[in-house]
């Protein structure tokens, strides 16, 4: 596996936040999903920090293993 670095920006409008959370539209739930896609099986993203509902974010850092 190699590691991966990406540098994110969002409009948190639609989010209920960055983290994952059971029943509610997250960034770290819609990035793992999209990873998932792609053959991504890890657990969790890593990310540098998180938002709260409805905030934005330019220039967050996320890292994440992918064969």
């Amino acid at each position: 596996m190699a590691p991966y670095k990406i540098t994110i920006a969002y409009d948190g409008t639609e989010f209920c936040g960055f983290q994952r959370q059971i029943a509610d539209r997250t960034v770290q739930g819609e990035i793992e999903s999209a990873l998932s896609r792609l053959g991504w099986n890890e657990h969790s993203i890593l990310s540098a920090g998180r938002t709260d509902s409805g905030v934005h974010a330019s220039g967050q850092v996320v890292s994440f293993n992918l064969e």
